[in-house]
């Protein structure tokens, strides 16, 4: 199952910046292991923002959810999801 996802992390200003750039690289690493599982399909960023959309394949919302949670920065990441739907012109 499909689900865009917009998600936008916001980590406390008060976080030291080796402790910043340390979740960065762990956020990344993690990023590249769900590529390899095929279940982060892309990302795009929003320009002017430290926004993020993605394009997720997963079994469910469960599943997604526990893929989410598992990214390093995800306690101080606001998520949005939208399942999505084949459109008939997409079926072949």
């Amino acid at each position: 199952m499909e689900f865009l996802v917009r998600f936008e992390t916001n980590l406390p200003d008060t976080m030291p910046v080796a402790e910043r750039n340390r979740l960065k690289g762990l956020e990344r690493d993690r990023a590249q292991q769900l590529r390899s599982e095929g279940t982060l399909l892309r990302l795009w960023r929003v320009p002017g923002r430290r926004a993020v959309i993605g394009l997720w394949d997963t079994a469910d919302a469960t599943h997604l959810h526990d893929a989410l949670a598992s990214l390093p920065a995800f306690p101080w990441t606001d998520v949005t999801v939208e399942a999505l739907a084949t459109h008939p012109q997409e079926q072949r």
